[in-house]
């Protein structure tokens, strides 16, 4: 009976073994927490881009601490007659440090963009954007195309799956890059079409969704 037992648990070994290696990157489980309940805070240390001159734009913490946003107050990209190739694509770096409780760091884990487009038939348009600490690796791009013809607000949401998500280091205060792009070509139609991510009076904001998990 004993040697049947120790078999019997050699073989669940070597299965709980071959299951661990075996399970993809998507599988595994990482333990996130609710937001943390102590005060939070976030500075925009730097702009810069063609759709950020200083001063036209603005970040806060959300009052639950689970997210925050930024606002842009003069991002816009177009194209049509007479309308200089430069104003086809039109970008910002954002640098921010998010300054959060102790013992506790963060992910993004969701982005939701949004603005406005006059897109006329024949035209195209692009949003793309990436974000990483400083020092860490930069990462690919999240491409969305804008669909035309439109005349109304757009939305474009970066859904970031919990293996690819990558927390700050706990302990060090790095910065976020936080890098945008609007691109929008004329395409065959012949008026001006533009895609902005802007708002003058607060109404439409970018909201950057934080994972939180506690620091050993």
């Amino acid at each position: 009976m004993k040697s049947l037992l120790t078999r019997c648990g050699v073989v669940l070994a070597l299965l709980a073994s071959t299951l661990l290696v075996g399970t993809p990157a998507s599988a595994i489980i990482v333990i996130v927490d609710p937001p943390p309940s102590g005060e939070m805070s976030i500075e925009l240390v730097a702009m810069a881009g063609s759709g950020c001159s200083p001063g036209t734009a603005d970040v806060a913490i959300s009052p639950d601490n689970s997210a925050f946003t930024a606002i842009y107050s003069a991002y816009l990209a177009q194209a049509g007659p007479n309308i200089p190739v430069t104003e086809n694509r039109k970008n910002c770096q954002l640098n921010v440090l998010v300054h959060a409780p102790a013992g506790f760091t963060f992910a993004i884990a969701k982005v939701d963009y949004r603005g406005y487009g006059y897109l006329r038939p024949g035209a195209t348009a692009q949003q793309r954007a990436n974000y990483y600490f400083q020092g860490m690796t930069v990462g690919s791009y999240a491409n969305h195309a804008i669909a035309a013809p439109l005349d109304d607000n757009w939305i474009a949401t970066d859904q970031i799956p919990i293996a690819s998500q990558v927390f700050r280091p706990c302990g060090e205060q790095r910065n976020l890059n936080i890098n945008t792009e609007l691109r929008v070509t004329r395409g065959s139609s012949t008026d001006v079409s533009y895609l902005t991510m802007d708002s003058t009076d607060g109404s439409i904001e970018t909201i950057y969704h934080f994972n939180w998990m506690r620091c050993n």
